[in-house]
């Protein structure tokens, strides 16, 4: 699976703020949040990425059936222009 970005790339600390209670109930099931914290992110990234796709094709498909009809029935300001 490509994760779409560079897993060997040097490590940053950052600062985040979270709930108190969500991180102590966190606590209880992970000693390492800096990995699920970027696991989550990854996740993210390739969901988010791919919803982008879809979008952007569902876009080009309307565009091009929207350049279609007019094409074939012209433009609706055609027949009231003032020029």
């Amino acid at each position: 699976m490509k994760l779409g970005y560079n897993v060997d790339a040097r490590k940053r600390a950052v600062n985040l703020t979270l709930n108190e209670d969500l991180l102590a109930h966190i606590r209880e099931v992970t000693t390492n949040l800096s990995a699920v914290v970027e696991s989550l992110l990854a996740d993210f990234l390739a969901k988010e990425r791919q919803r982008r796709t879809e979008q952007g094709k569902i876009v080009e498909s309307t565009v091009a059936l929207w350049n279609q009809f007019a094409d074939e029935a012209g433009s609706f300001a055609d027949d009231h222009s003032t020029l």
